[in-house]
């Protein structure tokens, strides 16, 4: 096994990709609480505090950080992260990476950049278990489904945001596939959680949400937590496409393509028992409130 500390009466020494990001920052202040000494990474200068100090560089590798660390944490880009821990002589007994379930939901896409996402998540998985074998160190990949909570995700803020601008919301008929949305901090509690959990080493986990929900009901509940409440509308699923291709020819909502459409109806869920198992993963429902989107 890599070692990592040697001083046992030192404080434990974390290193951490992405903590600037949503996840991130709440790890750093998990971290923080637990009394961890944190190195972390970003490519903007940040003001240092108690306990944390920011080294700025990326995962190019043009920056040094002597070692040795209890644990390296990469909130960030998958792939990226891989590439720098295989080349890296970093040395820490334990890491724990996010990735994503769309290794598994993107791989057959009709869309070839979601294909290209897929593709690369997985490769990155591989890359990172095989480098991590190799020096005796116990690795553990997260794989979160629809992140919410922090006002910075991509989904269910932008949704937020787009009805609180317009008054309401439109969804085509038949958007009812399952998902389970998870709250960024039991994320970030989870990333915590497996390092006490020897089990964990060698393994990726899907971190779903504790409820699985139809898409239009998780939109409305979004919709509830705001006020004025928007309005949520049902449009046949025709003159919704035909809505959807008005916008891109605008540029707008790009990201909703006809793979992302498809998706809609599809029921994305995974199943959490191997992380309840293994390090006692207990995700909350879905009840949002409008400081979750950032309003």
């Amino acid at each position: 096994m890599e070692t990592g500390r040697h001083d046992e009466n030192a404080p434990r020494r974390a290193l951490v990709f992405g903590g600037s990001g949503q996840i991130g920052e709440r790890l750093l202040a998990g971290l923080l609480a637990e009394g961890w000494q944190v190195s972390a990474v970003s490519r903007a200068p940040r003001a240092a505090a108690p306990g944390l100090a920011w080294r700025q560089g990326d995962l190019s590798g043009g920056w040094q950080e002597p070692g040795p660390f209890d644990a390296v944490f990469s909130c960030g880009p998958l792939d990226h992260f891989a590439r720098w821990y295989a080349a890296s002589a970093i040395a820490a007994p334990r890491v724990v990476a996010f990735g994503s379930t769309s290794v598994e939901v993107k791989g057959d896409s009709s869309e070839p950049a979601e294909r290209d996402v897929a593709r690369r998540l997985r490769e990155a998985e591989a890359t990172l278990f095989a480098a991590a074998r190799e020096r005796g160190v116990a690795a553990t990949v997260l794989r979160p489904t629809l992140v919410y909570g922090a006002g910075r995700d991509a989904t269910l803020t932008a949704i937020a945001r787009l009805a609180a601008r317009a008054g309401m919301f439109a969804l085509p008929a038949g958007a009812d596939g399952l998902r389970q949305p998870v709250h960024v901090q039991d994320l970030a509690d989870a990333a915590l959680q497996v390092l006490r959990h020897p089990a964990t080493a060698g393994h990726a986990y899907a971190l779903a949400g504790g409820e699985r929900l139809g898409y239009t009901e998780m939109v409305r509940r979004v919709l509830a937590s705001l006020q004025p409440r928007p309005r949520l509308l049902r449009v046949p699923a025709p003159l919704f496409r035909a809505a959807l291709a008005l916008a891109h020819a605008a540029g707008r909502l790009r990201g909703m393509n006809a793979a992302a459409l498809a998706r809609l109806r599809a029921p994305l869920v995974f199943d959490i028992g191997p992380a309840q198992r293994d390090f006692g993963y207990a995700p909350r429902p879905f009840r949002p409130t409008r400081d979750m989107f950032g309003m």
